[in-house]
């Protein structure tokens, strides 16, 4: 994880992009007669013939003690590749499969499966070749293999900084070609230069220890990290923009969501030091490759080291795999042997795991919740990840989100109103924007947890009647700085609140000030003197552009003292638009929210 969410600010100006994944399905994972094992919460129930062993499908090379550790457990069925006919036709006869990034499990597999399927896993961590819809729909858990590749890719990471460092894949290809160029391929030492590792996650931390050892200085980008941890290994956590201006190599680890696609970008090359050197072994979309090929032939960027690509494989003529300053790796990120064995183990955990009943750490999508419930609680659910959504996107980077406290409002008995489903979707808008990581009822509390996120939560008791689930939820997140001051609340914590009228989401509070927009589209907030003519003049700047305003309200302090307007637009403005909105003399910051 690296780049911040979407925003912009006048106080601190970050660059604009979009967020993602607004859309949370549910599904049952299986409807059956047998439940295996016996639970209070959250049953899987698996389906088999009495004293059968499931059948597993490996559809691609797995490690040999992965297959060990399914044959103790279920019937094996290893068939390498399959057309899209011929899985089709087998998959009616199996209740797992298994498969790398090479096999397409389309929404016809899962529909060709007659329901039996339970369970696919992804050998490795993209699941960009499973339908995720079609398998929640289906009742089929998906699970994958995150952390088992850590090792090897920060390796390879390594491996690219210091062969672009010394030009050892240039001198290799020369000497080859019977020349003997000593004085063209002398190198740059690594020692007391700063490495910017964009993504503290786990890869990132990895290549910064042995960065480190190397004699490096490094510095990092995650507006997740927390301090304490970076600082346990000597590693100060920066703002994106400090992070490019000072490095002097940047190694990219973070994921490819539509925040961070083409992050790297002619604007952000502009920002680096001349003569940075670039690694990137996460994903080729972060990297803007039309961008990179400028910036290299300007001399902005002095080399790049390159493990993964926007298409892969490339294009033969790619214009940046065959310049002279890039050094390139058919994505070999996860290819040592160490690392097949243990994604092969770790899948085979998952799978075995799930088929026994077990609710997976690793899963990607969600089992359903009673439809009674989800149909009441679905304007709040909206609600609930929207405002995870705004909060995170209030944080000033660098410090990192540690602690979020979540209130919940409402006239019901506690035994009454179920919140695991409010707080995983609160955790979804906290975390995904920035992340690879898919958020659901099922691994909620671990992504957090895994990203030293400590989420409380603390009901408000009311009179009156239970009728409606709730009357608000609060989210406040502590210790950190933000980006529009006026969201900091008086106890000093960046705070949002809402609440469902008519079932519509609806923002009520941000910091101290009382406003009402409803959360669709995007949001602006303006802290400004209250004044006539504030409304007309930001309305009259915005629909110069042909943006529509669809909510507009003020909350203020007293007549005529500061007052936040909150504007709700339908379409995203320009900077230019956002920069006049900011130079208004009576505005005294501003911050638009994408949501």
């Amino acid at each position: 994880m690296a780049a911040s969410p979407t925003s912009l600010s006048l106080r601190k100006p970050s660059p604009l992009s979009l967020s993602w994944k607004n859309t949370t399905h549910f599904s049952a994972l299986s409807r059956a007669a047998v439940s295996l094992p016996r639970r209070r919460q959250n049953p899987i129930f698996i389906v088999f013939a009495m004293d059968a062993k499931p059948t597993v499908l490996v559809a691609e090379k797995l490690g040999e003690a992965g297959l060990d550790l399914l044959k103790g457990f279920a019937n094996v069925d290893c068939s390498y590749n399959l057309s899209p006919e011929e899985l089709c036709t087998k998959i009616s006869l199996c209740d797992a499969l298994i498969v790398r990034s090479g096999t397409k499990v389309s929404r016809e597999v899962f529909e060709s499966s007659g329901g039996r399927l339970k369970v696919v896993g992804r050998a490795g961590v993209g699941i960009d070749n499973v339908d995720l819809a079609a398998a929640t729909e289906h009742g089929c858990l998906v699970v994958n293999a995150p952390t088992a590749n850590t090792v090897a890719a920060a390796e390879h990471g390594i491996a690219l900084l210091t062969a672009m460092a010394r030009n050892v894949a240039q001198a290799d290809a020369s000497i080859k070609a019977g020349k003997w160029q000593r004085n063209k391929y002398v190198g740059v030492s690594l020692v007391g230069k700063t490495l910017a590792v964009m993504g503290f996650g786990k890869v990132g931390t990895e290549v910064a220890r042995r960065a480190k050892g190397l004699g490096m200085h490094v510095i990092a980008h995650d507006p997740y990290a927390p301090a304490d941890r970076a600082r346990a290994i000597g590693v100060e956590l920066v703002s994106f923009d400090e992070a490019l201006a000072t490095a002097d190599f940047i190694s990219l680890h973070m994921p490819l969501t539509p925040t961070t696609s083409k992050i790297l970008n002619d604007e952000n090359f502009a920002k680096m030091k001349k003569g940075v050197r670039i690694v990137n072994v996460a994903r080729g979309g972060v990297i803007d490759e039309e961008a990179l090929v400028k910036a290299l032939d300007s001399g902005i960027v002095a080399q790049a080291a390159l493990d993964v690509f926007t298409v892969e494989p490339p294009p033969k003529d790619s214009r940046l795999v065959q310049h002279e300053n890039v050094t390139v790796t058919p994505h070999l990120g996860a290819s040592t042997m160490e690392a097949q064995e243990g994604v092969a183990i770790e899948i085979a955990e998952a799978v075995v795991g799930a088929l026994k009943g077990e609710l997976a750490a690793t899963a990607v999508n969600a089992p359903m919740v009673p439809a009674e419930v989800l149909t009441e609680l679905k304007p709040y659910v909206v609600l609930a990840e929207k405002l995870g959504r705004l909060a995170v996107q209030l944080v000033a980077g660098g410090s990192g989100v540690k602690s979020v406290k979540v209130t919940y409002a409402s006239a019901r008995a506690p035994d009454d109103l179920d919140t695991r489903l409010l707080r995983a979707m609160i955790t979804k808008g906290l975390i995904e924007p920035i992340s690879s990581v898919f958020v659901n009822l099922v691994n909620a509390d671990f992504t957090a947890k895994q990203r030293g996120i400590r989420i409380s939560e603390e009901r408000i008791l009311l009179d009156g009647s239970p009728e409606s689930p709730l009357e608000f939820i609060q989210v406040q997140i502590a210790n950190v700085e933000s980006k529009f001051a006026s969201a900091i609340s008086d106890s000093g914590e960046i705070k949002v609140e809402g609440r469902v009228k008519d079932g519509v989401p609806h923002l009520t509070k941000v910091g101290s000030f009382e406003v009402d927009v409803s959360l669709e589209g995007s949001i602006i907030l303006c802290r400004q003197v209250d004044q006539p003519g504030m409304i007309g003049t930001v309305g009259s700047i915005l629909g110069e552009e042909n943006v529509n305003v669809s909510f507009m309200s003020v909350g203020r302090i007293a007549p005529r003292k500061q007052a936040v307007m909150a504007i709700g637009v339908d379409e995203q403005p320009s900077k230019e638009s956002l920069k006049r909105i900011g130079e208004v003399p009576a505005v005294e910051e501003f911050v638009y929210l994408k949501l």
